[in-house]
């Protein structure tokens, strides 16, 4: 009943790994300025990876709709607010000291702000399932497996503009943000 809102899930975690980068470039601003934005996307990534894991352990077919419910409410509040956060965190951090930092930050957090509304969504949705008809709630389930695909597909060209070139150099220098990258990973195989 849940696997293919698990399936879903798995697409919906890479977002978070837009903010990973690679490379390395010696700039200290932009280290400062990456440290506090990995620093800060961590335990959000761990809060993403734990709602992804918790649904997953309710894919069964024997789960109950109820705990199915419950669980996937959760798990799309807590991603939710954990976008809202690394949204709160890139917007706090300032923009990074490069070129058009100021409107790759602007447009990070406002696609930041708008995947954690999209989640929002999502949980209000689940918790609008009627758990008493199984195949109305089933059906519920696959509408909302549906939007998270989307979801998963949905723009993070922000994301990817703002750890381009010399900011996703000094991020990837960071254990924080190595830990963050790594973290969701996992669920995306």
């Amino acid at each position: 009943m849940n696997k293919k809102l698990a399936v879903a899930l798995s697409g919906g975690a890479v977002l978070v790994l837009a903010l990973s980068g690679c490379g390395d470039d010696g700039n200290e601003k932009l280290d400062k300025w990456a440290k506090t934005v990995c620093d800060a996307v961590q335990p959000q990534a761990k809060k993403i990876e734990g709602a992804n894991k918790a649904i997953q352990a309710q894919t069964a077919d024997n789960s109950k709709p109820e705990d199915v419910k419950t669980t996937d409410s959760k798990a799309f509040q807590d991603m939710s607010d954990a976008y809202k956060a690394i949204g709160t965190a890139v917007h706090e951090a300032g923009a990074p000291p490069v070129d058009e930092g100021e409107t790759k930050q602007q447009n990070a957090v406002k696609e930041l702000n708008a995947i954690s509304a999209a989640y929002a969504g999502l949980k209000k949705q689940v918790d609008g399932l009627d758990t008493e008809d199984q195949g109305q709630f089933a059906s519920g389930l696959d509408d909302v497996a549906g939007e998270l695909i989307k979801l998963g597909r949905s723009g993070t060209d922000a994301l990817k503009k703002l750890e381009e070139g010399d900011v996703g150099k000094a991020m990837q220098k960071q254990e924080s943000c190595k830990v963050a990258g790594t973290a969701p990973a996992a669920a995306t195989g």
